[in-house]
């Protein structure tokens, strides 16, 4: 993958408020996901790519250092950030931060492999818990009623 501009690549200026800076990555994301693009073998890079400017111009303190330092900021684990170098996490772990909460914005959850959606992706459990029941682990058991089409 090329070394360009974060800035260039989200189609910002270096003076982007974070609104900004989520908005134009949003509307890329939206344009060259994978799951949207099959047919197109370029916007996964091109995904890629968005979303790893979006993964530094989203941080200030990585933004601050990309603006001083540039990609040489996230080389060799500089930075104590970086794409999967000595000091930092890798792009798996980018994407799932940042995709995490947004599954719903493509209709699908990611990895679902071609429009399909894993088996019980779309159920949802509301367990309470005690904060000494977050903090020390328990048990808990939930019962489903309803009915199910296999």
């Amino acid at each position: 993958m090329s070394k360009r501009d974060f800035y260039e690549i989200l189609g910002v200026s270096k003076t982007a408020d974070s609104k900004e800076i989520k908005r134009a990555y949003r509307k890329l994301a939206m344009k060259y996901h994978p799951d949207r693009n099959s047919d197109d073998p370029d916007s996964e890079d091109k995904f890629k790519e968005a979303s790893m400017a979006y993964e530094v111009l989203s941080d200030e303190e990585k933004r601050s250092a990309y603006d001083r330092m540039g990609h040489a900021a996230f080389e060799n684990g500089m930075g104590g950030g970086g794409f999967g170098g000595a000091g930092g996490g890798n792009f798996q772990d980018i994407f799932g931060d940042i995709f995490g909460n947004f599954g719903d914005i493509f209709g699908q959850q990611r990895g679902g492999g071609g429009g399909r959606s894993r088996r019980g992706s779309d159920l949802r459990y509301v367990i309470e818990l005690t904060l000494e029941e977050a903090v020390r682990g328990c048990k808990k058991r939930n019962q489903f009623h309803g009915s199910c089409a296999l």
